[in-house]
């Protein structure tokens, strides 16, 4: 190796201890050799090794220099240390070696450079590219960037990063660390009170103004109730409902000719439409109860009136129909008496006005009773600060998309607000009144209908406004939360009591087996215990509905369903708006119909249907809908069995013949009733009980073979069974059985 100067390693002081081959005359093999060296020796520290001319080594930040004079005495000691342990193998020998490599060139290392420590990033499960560019202090478009090395799917600003990974490996790209935290504002929430949104407190009363009162119009079915809205605002709804029958919740704010304003809801008198008549007794300020004179008081007036008690709402009777012939007030009155409603005329303080909703007769004197109580009840609300209402229906609509009709409660409703219902939410992006037109706002005591939302919410949820979506997002997440929460503990009730049901079921088994005394082993494998195999036929249906609410009402008719032993009903999926090609894979998967309830079908879809051997079935009225499934569940049913009796004979004698030299027995009968055919059965009674049944091997009238005897007729009968012996007083039935479809006991209660 070229020159060197021999002195001590430890007066080897340079400003920097280097791997320096200046004018060495080294040959490049052995610098090469030399240079491998010091990276070992390096490595065992895990530093940098540099040569001279810059050529780095990544190991980590400590530079290593030697010069090539001094290196050659240093590498044989360490060679002869390292040798001199290599051959030892316990651990204590082994750390000793360790030490004694780390010790050797200990001296040579020195300048470590400090770390760089990478910048922390707080970052959340589902947060927005537009979040993250706020966290790492870059612009959205360095974030997108270092999201598109990973994800290729299409991002702008407000997206939101579903793939936690997705969000780790961005924050690496963009020169930091990331540390899972929670959303922000979650942190200073402590309780599920606080989390969730809630009513706010009452207002003080001196903010609050006068406004107009939310009639609910309610009654039994074709009583009348909507050709009296019809007739207060001037148009016809009924003839948009198919069969004369309302199927919907209508909402409607009726300007009268004397200025007051009011909002009427109309809810549907059919049997199936009860829980929509709820929620329009549950939001109301008054209701009207219309009986119509000709009928009085029906099964749903009943219910109505029962409704309106239980949400404590006062009554206003309209007895509708006083033009007709057989209209009979007082009768109606006392029936109503009979319900507990004492109008006014028979001394209880009910108001009742008596009407005629087609001709107009008396619809006056009715406003200005509704408009006197609602001033005497001086409803009062709060047109200030976050709005509170209640959803009274929802649908989809063609152009619009999600659509949902609510009543404000409280506040001032105006576009752009953020609005929460149970697990879904929207940003108004439009209003619109009953008639289709935009409004810019919606007042107290008024009923809108809104476009915007994200995911369609139940009827009869309160709507509550926050203060912008990522409060949305967090309460919508903690509802589910406590949802899922609230399934999960269902769930272990059902396991449990699976459970114990399972157990005393084994235990009965088990003590069956032992008291027979025989064992029994299990051969080939177990069925599932989710396997259905009880061989009860079943009709699954999928449900599509122009609203919720009769959605709601399809539902509740199929609740009254309970001839499940026979035939099971399923509803597979439902669902608002028109079929989509979901639907039709669902539907073609569980072998179900598609029932579709004031609905079109694309006809793109009809023809997926097509190919798919799915049934699309279109309605208007509910019964008949109902009337289809129970068709369908009647085919599902296995035929009854009927019998006809077509006559009757008494046995006068048992008659002995011999046939082929063997005896046989022969009944000799006189029909006494209509008629006995050879190739029908037979059954033969004796004190009531049967002793034979089955069919004739011959039938004779004197010698000759007849295929029928009429009644008065004496005829000698023998049977396939030889051994059949009849006696005097027998009875012998000649009859047919045949298949008749079996009946479906359901009872919708329309």
């Amino acid at each position: 190796m070229g020159s060197a100067t021999t002195m001590p390693l430890g007066s080897l002081k340079p400003p920097e201890l280097s791997l320096y081959f200046g004018q060495s005359s080294l040959a490049t093999a052995t610098k090469i050799a030399v240079l491998s060296c010091c990276c070992v020796m390096a490595a065992l520290l895990g530093r940098t090794c540099t040569a001279a001319k810059g050529k780095s080594f990544p190991l980590i930040n400590t530079v290593i220099r030697i010069d090539s004079n001094k290196l050659q005495w240093k590498l044989l000691c360490l060679n002869a240390m390292i040798s001199c342990h290599s051959y030892h193998s316990t651990p204590s020998l082994r750390r000793k070696k360790t030490r004694a490599q780390q010790e050797a060139i200990s001296d040579y290392v020195y300048n470590q450079k400090p770390l760089v420590k990478l910048p922390v990033l707080n970052v959340w499960k589902r947060m927005t590219v537009k979040d993250m560019a706020e966290v790492s202090n870059r612009s959205v478009k360095d974030v997108l960037k270092a999201i598109s090395y990973i994800d290729t799917s299409p991002y702008d600003s407000q997206t939101v990063i579903e793939d936690p990974q997705v969000i780790f490996h961005a924050v690496k790209r963009l020169g930091g660390r990331y540390k899972l935290v929670s959303p922000p504002g979650s942190e200073e929430i402590k309780d599920d009170k606080s989390i969730d949104a809630v009513r706010r407190p009452p207002a003080d009363p001196s903010e609050l103004i006068k406004r107009h009162p939310v009639v609910t119009v309610m009654g039994h079915v074709d009583h009348g109730k909507t050709t009296l809205l019809d007739t207060l605002r001037h148009t016809s709804v009924v003839d948009s409902e198919f069969g004369g029958i309302t199927q919907h919740i209508g909402a409607f704010n009726v300007n009268l000719d004397s200025g007051e304003r009011i909002t009427f809801l109309d809810t549907p008198g059919h049997a199936a439409f009860s829980s929509m008549r709820a929620r329009g007794a549950h939001v109301t300020d008054i209701v009207v109860l219309v009986v119509a004179a000709d009928d009085g008081v029906m099964e749903q007036t009943v219910q109505s009136i029962r409704m309106a008690r239980e949400a404590e709402v006062p009554i206003i009777v309209a007895v509708n129909k006083i033009d007709k012939p057989d209209a009979d007030i007082e009768r109606t009155e006392r029936m109503l008496a009979e319900q507990g409603i004492q109008v006014e005329s028979l001394g209880g303080e009910i108001p009742s006005v008596n009407i005629s909703a087609l001709k107009g007769t008396n619809l006056k004197e009715l406003i200005e009773t509704i408009a006197a109580l609602a001033e005497v009840r001086d409803l009062k609300g709060d047109p200030k600060g976050l709005v509170e209402g209640v959803v009274l229906e929802v649908s989809t609509q063609v152009g619009r998309g999600k659509l949902a009709t609510v009543l404000i409660q409280r506040g001032t409703l105006r576009k752009g607000a953020v609005l929460v219902s149970g697990i879904a939410w929207a940003k108004v992006r439009a209003m619109f009144d009953h008639g289709g037109a935009p409004v810019s706002e919606a007042k107290l005591s008024e009923a809108v209908q809104i476009i915007g939302w994200r995911e369609l919410p139940f009827a009869g949820d309160e709507i509550l406004e926050v203060q912008d979506e990522h409060r949305a997002s967090v309460i919508i997440r903690h509802r589910q939360g406590q949802q899922a929460k609230t399934k999960a503990l269902d769930a272990l009730e059902i396991i449990e009591e699976r459970r114990v049901a399972h157990d005393e079921v084994y235990k009965e088994q088990l003590a069956a087996r032992r008291a027979s005394g025989k064992r029994t082993k299990i051969k080939g494998p177990r069925k599932k215990e989710t396997e259905d195999d009880d061989g009860i036929p079943r009709v699954n249906v999928v449900i599509k509905s122009d609203v919720l609410g009769s959605a709601e009402a399809i539902l509740d008719a199929f609740e009254t369903y309970s001839d499940n032993k026979r035939c099971h009903l399923d509803v597979i999926h439902y669902g608002i708006g028109a079929v989509a090609e979901s639907d039709v894979e669902l539907a073609e998967a569980f072998d179900a119909i598609v029932y579709t309830f004031n609905v079109d079908t694309p006809r793109k879809i009809q023809d997926v249907a097509m190919k798919m051997g799915v049934s699309i079935r279109p309605h208007k009225i509910i019964y008949k809908l109902i009337d289809d499934v129970k068709s369908e569940i009647g085919k599902k049913l296995a035929p009854e069995m009927k019998e006809e009796i077509l006559g009757k004979a008494n046995v006068l004698e048992q008659i002995e013949i011999n046939e082929k030299r063997k005896p046989v027995n022969v009944a000799g009968c006189r029909c006494t009733d209509g008629m006995l055919k050879k190739g029908e059965m037979y059954r033969i009674l004796r004190d009531n009980e049967t002793i034979f049944e089955g069919k004739l091997a011959s039938m004779r009238h004197l010698k000759d073979e007849r295929d029928t005897v009429k009644s008065g007729i004496e005829c000698g009968l023998r049977f396939v069974d030889p051994n059949v012996k009849v006696q005097l007083g027998d009875t012998v039935i000649c009859f047919r059985t045949y298949e008749v479809p079996s009946t479906v006991q359901w009872d919708p209660g329309f």
